[in-house]
């Protein structure tokens, strides 16, 4: 079993702590009893904690009570952390169990607690966009990238703000389980979103899941940035300079999809997105998303969904059919 603690403190965010714990909850649904992830949440104080919107916490035990060497530990950040002083007492514990930990990192402006304890002297970490600077100021030794959704440096993982911490907990859950997990609990969440930052990114069950630098990852977010483009494999080896044939190969080992598969996928979704929140014409939509045309999209919908994209429409967004 695999143990996974999250640190709340008085005006910790809710999301960032309930984010992660339904995602590793859920994904217990799912799981054989000797795999599942057993969550604690671990305090600064002793007692309920309110957070930052009146919710009360109470936390499994204080975190000086803890010498467990966890497999994931989480800091989790709240509207008013950065402006909080440093506690030596609490650093001094989190750069030990830190160490203990197989991976430790943070949600948010969590990011804060482990740069004050000197964890992120080095390292390559996100945080929520309107604290990047903040962070960048402050921690000269640390690199910070403002526009990603998570960050991996080592076994150290950060995410962007709040919300993003779902999209950095279900990365984690797929690298533990695979992508057919952490797509089982996506789905459960509903959880079906495209992310912006520096580049469009959709959340990381439908993203690469391996890592950004390999050769499939580079394929995988060409397809991302060409959707309306006509991809053939031959042109996608190019890319990685291989071979067609040693391309596919690689791809379906690597990505556990065809890349066939995996395009026809990333092209649903998106035409998903659009489906949901604009008003565009099917055709726009097919047109944009790569399908050629609406009919060819119909077909794609029916197969992959069970439903036609003018119904997907009319069940999940505000808009008429157009």
């Amino acid at each position: 079993m695999r143990t996974v603690a999250i640190l709340i403190f008085p005006g910790v965010q809710a999301l960032d702590v309930a984010g992660p714990m339904d995602v590793f909850a859920e994904a217990n649904r799912f799981l054989p009893s000797d795999q599942q992830y057993r969550i604690t949440v671990l305090g600064t104080r002793r007692g309920t904690i309110a957070c930052s919107n009146g919710l009360p916490i109470a936390a499994h035990q204080h975190y000086s009570e803890s010498d467990a060497s966890f497999d994931l530990l989480l800091m989790a950040g709240g509207p008013d952390l950065p402006e909080q002083a440093r506690d030596a007492e609490f650093s001094a514990w989190l750069v030990a169990a830190s160490a203990r930990a197989r991976r430790y990192g943070s949600i948010c402006n969590g990011a804060f607690l482990l740069a004050h304890a000197g964890l992120l002297d080095g390292k390559t970490v996100t945080t929520h966009w309107n604290d990047a600077p903040a962070l960048a100021e402050a921690f000269i030794k640390t690199r910070v990238d403002a526009d990603s959704i998570y960050v991996r440096d080592g076994n150290l993982y950060t995410s962007a703000g709040v919300t993003a911490g779902i999209d950095l907990s279900l990365y984690l859950l797929a690298q533990d389980h695979g992508p057919d997990v952490s797509l089982s609990v996506a789905k459960r969440l509903v959880v079906f979103t495209q992310r912006r930052g520096g580049q469009s990114q959709f959340s990381p069950y439908l993203t690469p899941l391996v890592e950004a630098s390999s050769p499939v990852a580079q394929v995988q977010q060409y397809v991302l940035d060409h959707l309306n483009e006509e991809l053939k494999v031959e042109d996608l080896a190019r890319i990685v300079a291989m071979s067609p044939r040693n391309f596919a190969r690689v791809f379906a080992r690597v990505a556990k999809v065809t890349p066939a598969e995996f395009i026809e996928s990333v092209r649903v979704d998106a035409a998903r997105v659009m489906l949901e929140r604009d008003a565009e014409p099917l055709k726009t939509v097919a047109y944009r998303c790569g399908f050629g045309n609406a009919d060819q999209m119909r077909l794609v919908f029916l197969k992959r969904l069970g439903v036609s994209a003018k119904q997907y429409r009319i069940n999940f967004s505000h808009h008429g059919d157009a």
